[in-house]
């Protein structure tokens, strides 16, 4: 078989990249408690792998970037949609929202006037602003849920629905403000009307044809259990791609979506869920692979000083300041506000934003995007990294209850009438010490298996429910509120 001579051998570079990986999944546990993103990792291979560096991967397609970038950022954001439960939708809907519209274009106007007093134009200030002024909800979902740190439950519900809805707007000024400096006009009535009618369009894109989904799966099961996330991921591109035709927003279209399926009776979910984490932890990466690459070492000396000052007062001053003025009117705690303020965690959005003034050639494009280098950096580190000790000094996180050695789950490619739940018993449980007998479970329920540190025991007549115990019990929808009044709250086990 003839292989054709490279410089630098694809089988190796795809080693070295294997090599990597597995060092990036034996490092998280480390880096989740000191709350530093894994893939900054990747960020630090793709400059010694790139021109500047050892000249492995001549990359500096910004083209192609953009398109990977939205394939990347919409996997991301439906499996932030399916992993996110209606009770927190229902629980910081009004306070994400305000921060997701109000909060992002506060914060780009903040970061744009500091930007422009530390000495840029003010093209490249308002090209920053919008670039960086959405969180990220692939950095804000692994940092919160990777770190084992369980928020009080207003308190994560906003920073997560937060930063799976704040992408549009992000996306929307970005636009306008390129569309403004290549044309040198504005049209701000079409931005004060266009930005609502793109959101409605893209909710409605997102909910219709995340029900088509659900309605299919209802009516023509599939035979096999690997087309599921297939199914899903079509679902996320279609509505996507719709909402965007029809001037809509894509990205909201995706994560809405996403939150429809993820709450709905899906066939063989725990299988489907795990693929959908797997795709976007790649996505992650590769978003901050594709950013190293794009970096050119070399520049950045010359916008050091300005990045890091810019990256301060974002995390600082522009992102708390936002926060503060927007959830003012609905008299949350000061501690809840300060906090939401401090997590505002940048990663792969602002690497694709800001491709697109350097696609548009805008003067300063390209020194904008080496400054989003230090501003993603820093703010993954800064705030990354302090956002676990500063919820226990606050006293914002709960207790978690410990995870069973055992994980018990049926997958199912049709969806089932009855749920297998998991229960930890707490000693204030009135179940805490008695026999199964002795519970009077409704009839269509059962305990059917026990974690006893590392013993999994049957479930029988005599067995004695113990403080610590996590007990899987089997009922239909109809009991399961009878269950959780006897077992207390369901454990969220991610398996």
């Amino acid at each position: 078989m003839f292989i054709p001579a490279e410089p630098i051998p694809t089988a190796f570079l795809l080693g070295v990249l294997g090599l990597l990986l597995l060092a990036s999944v034996m490092l998280k546990p480390v880096l989740d408690r000191v709350g530093v993103p894994v893939a900054l990792l990747f960020l630090g291979l793709g400059m010694v792998a790139g021109s500047d560096g050892f000249g492995w991967v001549a990359f500096d397609d910004f083209h192609l970037a953009f398109r990977l970038g939205h394939v990347a950022l919409i996997l991301i954001l439906l499996d932030g949609g399916l992993n996110t439960p209606l009770r927190a939708v229902r629980r910081a809907i009004v306070p994400a929202g305000i921060l997701a519209t109000a909060g992002v274009a506060l914060t780009a106007a903040l970061t744009a006037l500091g930007a422009r007093a530390l000495g840029l134009a003010w093209s490249e200030a308002l090209l920053l602003g919008a670039v960086v002024s959405s969180t990220d909800a692939a950095a804000v979902f692994a940092v919160l849920r990777g770190s084992g740190l369980t928020l009080r439950p207003r308190v994560g519900s906003i920073l997560e629905i937060e930063s799976g809805l704040n992408d549009p707007m992000a996306v929307i000024l970005t636009i306008a403000v390129t569309t403004a400096l290549l044309t040198g006009s504005i049209n701000g009535w079409a931005l004060v009307w266009g930005v609502p009618l793109q959101l409605l369009i893209g909710a409605a894109a997102g909910i219709g044809l995340a029900w088509l989904a659900r309605w299919t799966l209802g009516r023509f099961p599939l035979a096999t259990a690997g087309l599921y996330p297939v199914l899903t991921l079509a679902t996320g591109l279609v509505a996507f791609g719709l909402a965007t035709v029809a001037q809509g927003s894509g990205f909201l279209a995706v994560y809405i979506a996403g939150i429809v399926l993820g709450n709905g009776p899906l066939p063989n979910r725990s299988g489907l869920v795990r693929v959908h984490d797997a795709l976007a932890w790649l996505c992650q990466i590769g978003m901050f692979l594709m950013l190293g690459l794009l970096v050119l070492p070399s520049r950045l000396p010359a916008v050091a000083g300005v990045g890091l000052a810019i990256a301060v007062l974002l995390t600082l001053i522009a992102r708390p300041l936002a926060v503060a003025a927007c959830l003012l009117p609905l008299r949350l705690p000061r501690r809840e506000v300060l906090y939401t303020g401090w997590v505002g965690l940048r990663g792969a959005v602002p690497i694709i934003l800001a491709t697109i003034p350097v696609l548009a050639e805008l003067p300063g494009s390209r020194r904008v995007f080496d400054i989003v280098f230090f501003v993603v950096v820093i703010n993954a580190l800064v705030p990354g990294s302090t956002i676990g000790r500063l919820a226990r000094r606050m006293n914002l996180h709960v207790d978690q209850t410990p995870t069973p050695r055992a994980v018990l789950e049926i997958n199912a490619l049709r969806p089932l009438d009855a749920d297998l739940i998991s229960f930890c018993i707490d000693p204030s449980l009135a179940v805490a010490g008695a026999t199964l007998a002795q519970i009077a479970f409704p009839p269509g329920a059962a305990a059917v298996m026990l974690v006893r540190g590392d013993s999994l025991l049957p479930c029988r007549g005599d067995t004695r429910l113990n403080a610590g115990d996590h007990v899987y019990i089997f009922c239909p929808p109809a009991d399961r509120p009878f269950i959780e009044l006897l077992f207390g709250r369901p454990q969220q086990i991610e398996v």
